[in-house]
């Protein structure tokens, strides 16, 4: 399994404290999100080699970063070649890019760069692995007004049904953590979907178009999970983390 780390974009939001820093590497509790997703992804068997998908504006600051990281798994950098959140490629067109330019043919694990979570990613891949299809981790946030700033499943029987990004009347409170694991059987249709046109900004938008096709899986997490979208988030995480 290859695991790709999605660090791209320009989390304008976040401004100032992104303009000329990516998000992932800003700290929670006194090391960079990236390292605490890293920490978690180590704990995978099967993992071959971690992914960094950034930008042409972040490049080297992930480069300077990994010169100063200790990795227990081989880590490679790739630039989407992007230079503005005009021209972003989005979050499923990093996923082929990378997929695209180092020729992976392997499972997938895709994790958000922007994500800190509690749960054991093992747990993770351990369902992927017995289920032998397409995995999206959940977490219930249990509230309407909240589910309406994320990307939005329905499931029956732990199977996806709908998937839909800031939906205005939610039909669920189970929120995408922005954690994917695919099968290699899958990687033909990132290409094809892709190459149909299709919106590649938001990996959930591909969810929504995968399910209709193949099966996908839900893995419904109870452990703490922050999607650091705001300088709330990320305070409040900061604070969390730092308790621990």
């Amino acid at each position: 399994m290859d695991a790709i780390i999605l660090a791209a974009g320009y989390a304008t939001r976040l401004y100032p404290l992104t303009e000329n820093t990516p998000k992932p590497l800003l700290n929670v509790a006194g090391k960079p999100i990236i390292e605490h997703i890293i920490k978690k992804l180590s704990k995978i068997d099967s993992i071959n080699k971690i992914y960094i998908v950034t930008n042409d504006k972040f490049e080297q600051h992930f480069k300077k970063w990994i010169n100063n990281f200790n990795a227990e798994n081989p880590i490679e950098i790739i630039n989407d070649g992007t230079k503005s959140n005009e021209d972003r490629l989005g979050a499923l067109g990093d996923i082929h890019h990378t997929i695209t330019k180092k020729n992976l043919d392997n499972d997938i694990i895709v994790v958000a760069g922007d994500n800190l979570f509690e749960m054991p990613l093992e747990d993770a891949a351990n369902f992927f692995k017995k289920k032998k299809s397409n995995v999206i981790v959940l977490y219930d946030v249990k509230d309407i007004k909240l589910a309406k700033h994320y990307g939005i499943v329905d499931i029956d029987n732990g199977i996806i049904v709908n998937f839909e990004e800031k939906p205005v009347a939610p039909k669920s409170t189970l929120a995408s953590t922005g954690i994917y694991l695919f099968p290699k059987k899958t990687i033909p249709l990132i290409k094809k979907y892709i190459e149909q046109g299709n919106n590649p900004d938001k990996t959930g938008n591909f969810i929504e178009w995968l399910h209709k096709r193949e099966q996908v899986h839900s893995f419904v997490t109870d452990k703490k999970w922050y999607d650091i979208g705001s300088i709330e988030q990320l305070e409040k995480a900061n604070r969390y983390y730092k308790q621990k």
